[in-house]
């Protein structure tokens, strides 16, 4: 039997996974989630939706399934700020 690991919640499994550019994957996976939270909360079919969020529903399909590689922080957040969402980097010093 293997090693077993469980990310913290809140933390980077990105980190923990050593890969490259981990804090920049875990800002676009958590803009996903928020569109795909409004998505849930609107009643909208994925193309009324797509129509809302400037973007195609195949795209908008990409963002639920979680493919993060299709997308950059400044698409999601124009995506975010089609449906009146404002978008808030912090930056804070490292451990």
């Amino acid at each position: 039997m293997g090693t077993k690991h469980v990310t913290p919640v809140g933390a980077n499994i990105f980190t923990d996974l050593e890969l490259p550019d981990a804090e920049n994957l875990k800002i676009r996976l958590d803009l996903m989630v928020a569109i795909r939270q409004w998505l849930e909360n609107s009643g909208l079919t994925q193309a009324d939706a797509a129509v809302q969020l400037a973007t195609s529903q195949p795209l908008l399909n990409d963002v639920i399934k979680g493919r993060y590689q299709r997308f950059t922080i400044d698409r999601l957040v124009k995506m975010l700020e089609a449906i009146g969402k404002h978008v808030s980097i912090s930056v804070i010093e490292a451990a």
